[in-house]
């Protein structure tokens, strides 16, 4: 499959379509950012993904053997950590938090760096496909994997070579992202579902191409979102303001007026109204 436009469309609109825990996460990360690399064949990178799935079970298959068959969190953890930090090297890229290629998942797999959502992204999968419960956690400023077995829960840290996160590790980062005042909440435990994953990965790439005026860019980006996640109105006021941007006038009221509708109540409103009154004034 190639980077053609109507075929990425197409198959966001059958993701969209999809019950959130039918939603292969990684390939779905595949097809969103692909339309930011026309042409480009993902054949490889899918059996990458295949491998990283592989190379986790002969690594899990030899630890557990090891372990005269104990199985346990820690030795699952163990094995995600040889394959994708230890053997392929992914690992945090801290020198270019904030640059587009650290969000990239297609860049990300080129240079084995990444923010925390996309290497997350690895770890999911690379688990899941063993058949092991394993969950996104939205933290603020940070995103991490928890895993699950017989009861017993963990949570981990892709961004830094799968290290395992206690409660203090949580509280800390959670102060780094909102000040010294801020606490831990039950809701950052909460499982991150697939597509507020994959949303979550697409506005850091939405964010660093507005950052660099790159608007037509930051559009697709943001249809692409929306193909994905068609009940999230709220980015029916980005598609309107990036319309507005790039001087597609009618479709950027057509947006506006769909936001007003589904979000009365949203902050953004008062925002969407004023910008809906001038455009249609300049027409």
């Amino acid at each position: 499959m190639t980077g053609d436009g109507g075929i990425i469309t197409e198959n966001l609109k059958k993701i969209g379509a999809m019950a959130d825990e039918d939603i292969n996460l990684a390939d779905a990360a595949l097809d969103l950012v692909v339309v930011n690399h026309p042409g480009l064949v993902l054949d490889r990178y899918r059996e990458h993904l295949k491998k990283i799935s592989r190379d986790v079970g002969e690594k899990y298959a030899f630890l557990l053997k090891k372990a005269e068959g104990k199985d346990s969190l820690s030795l699952r953890a163990e094995a995600l950590r040889a394959v994708l930090a230890d053997s392929m090297g992914y690992a945090g890229d801290s020198d270019s938090r904030d640059k587009f290629d650290s969000s990239d998942f297609i860049r990300v797999i080129d240079s084995r760096c990444g923010v925390p959502v996309t290497l997350s992204i690895l770890y999911l999968h690379a688990a899941r496909t063993q058949g092991w419960a394993a969950h996104g956690l939205n933290i603020p400023g940070h995103f991490v994997v928890r895993l699950d077995f017989e009861g017993e829960r963990m949570i981990y840290d892709p961004f830094n070579s799968f290290n395992a996160l206690q409660a203090p590790d949580l509280r800390r980062l959670v102060k780094d992202a909102l000040g010294a005042g801020a606490e831990l909440s039950a809701t950052y435990y909460e499982p991150a579902s697939n597509r507020e994953t994959l949303i979550r990965l697409q506005n850091n790439i939405k964010i660093r191409q507005i950052e660099n005026e790159d608007y037509e860019s930051a559009l697709r980006t943001v249809e692409g979102m929306r193909a994905l996640d068609p009940g999230e109105y709220r980015l029916l006021l980005d598609e309107g303001v990036l319309c507005a941007r790039v001087n597609r006038i009618q479709d950027a009221i057509d947006a506006l007026e769909k936001y007003i509708v589904a979000a009365p109540r949203d902050r953004g409103r008062h925002e969407a109204a004023l910008l809906l009154q001038q455009l249609k004034q300049s027409l």
